[in-house]
């Protein structure tokens, strides 16, 4: 069942006042190191899965990409996508990332930032990129981390006085669905260990370049609460070539 949290009014009015929607890329906290694992962009055909309000679509283009499609599940996402673009190269299409059908080699460079982990199906979007991609083409992905997935929770232990006190892991090995609160609405995503995002792609046809573990940026140090995210990743980015 594909899910679509963000077509419904408070989810997306609470989505749209988070720092990353109302600021960009620069206020997303896995941005200063996942634009380093991009290759070059410049003349490329790029394919934007789960693009969102389009921050990666502009970004691509502002690299002089060629073309940019962007493709969403949420109305609403592409309607406020549309709204901030005005590049006849970039394409917003209403579609699931499970049902997306391209042409054989028809792009360069597939970006992904933090939609893959509403996918039960990894492997299958997996062969479809595969196939989307020229040879030598790359795909550049982000997710949230399996320690941060592996418990639906998704929050610290606290002690007594409510100060923080560890990240707790727990059924790493038990992969599957799991409904998390976010935004103050249950949300399901699906948990996979590091070894199957990996083992996935290799069995897809892709060669492995480049593995991130989110931490913040120098600059993001003095924020509230940035100082933990230390204690623990967020964020798995993954680059990878069509062999």
């Amino acid at each position: 069942m594909k899910q679509n949290k963000y077509d419904e009014a408070e989810f997306f009015r609470n989505y749209s006042q988070m720092p990353r929607s109302t600021k960009g890329l620069e206020a997303a906290g896995e941005w200063h190191e996942l634009r380093t694992m991009l290759p070059e962009l410049k003349d490329k055909n790029v394919l934007d899965l789960g693009c969102g309000f389009g921050w990666h679509c502009r970004y691509a283009r502002d690299q002089q990409a060629r073309s940019v499609i962007g493709v969403d599940l949420s109305g609403n996402m592409l309607q406020r996508a549309r709204e901030m673009t005005d590049d006849s190269r970039i394409e917003y299409r209403h579609m699931a990332i499970e049902d997306i059908e391209f042409a054989p080699e028809q792009f360069d460079v597939v970006i992904s930032s933090l939609a893959l982990h509403y996918i039960e199906h990894l492997d299958q979007v997996f062969a479809r990129i595969h196939a989307c991609l020229v040879q030598g083409g790359t795909l550049v992905y982000s997710v949230e981390h399996p320690i941060f997935t592996a418990r639906a929770a998704q929050d610290w232990y606290y002690g007594p006085q409510g100060e923080i006190m560890h990240w707790p892991v727990d059924d790493y090995h038990q992969e599957g669905k799991r409904v998390a609160n976010f935004l103050n609405q249950d949300v399901v995503k699906y948990h996979r260990t590091l070894a199957t995002h990996l083992n996935g792609l290799i069995q897809a046809g892709f060669v492995i370049q480049q593995v991130a573990e989110s931490k913040p940026s120098p600059e993001m140090m003095e924020m509230p609460g940035m100082r933990d995210e230390n204690r623990r990743p967020m964020f798995l980015m993954i680059a990878a070539v069509k062999a």
